[in-house]
């Protein structure tokens, strides 16, 4: 059975690099563009991982993730935060917003498949 993954990110090329990436490793991707429109796909589409910029219009990763944590229906979903920021403390920042974890931009397109099938199994 396929694995569904919500690739949330407002820059348009950097979310068809990781739609088409993980759609040729066989997942089913659906993306958002801001965490407003994460949070409504989330609940209807019920994915397997979300992978998510922090820094988005509309509403950012940080809020997002906290709705979604906070939300039985959606609370189990595993959410990584995607960010270009890798300052000391960042993770940390990440982790106690309600993250499972991160990963750096810019995307290494050799690891991230190994990855998301890590965080799948």
């Amino acid at each position: 059975m396929p694995r569904k993954i919500l690739v949330v990110e407002d820059v348009e090329n950097n979310r068809i690099l990781i739609r088409d990436l993980l759609a040729y490793y066989g997942y089913t991707v659906v993306e958002a563009k801001n965490g407003s429109e994460c949070v409504e796909l989330a609940k209807e589409e019920r994915p397997d991982l979300i992978l998510m910029d922090l820094q988005m219009p509309v509403m950012d990763g940080f809020t997002a993730v906290k709705i979604l944590k906070n939300d039985p229906g959606t609370r189990d979903i595993k959410i990584f935060g995607i960010t270009s920021s890798a300052m000391k403390g960042d993770r940390e920042k990440v982790m106690d917003a309600g993250f499972d974890g991160y990963i750096s931009k810019p995307i290494d397109t050799r690891q991230l498949p190994r990855i998301v099938k890590m965080l799948l199994r």
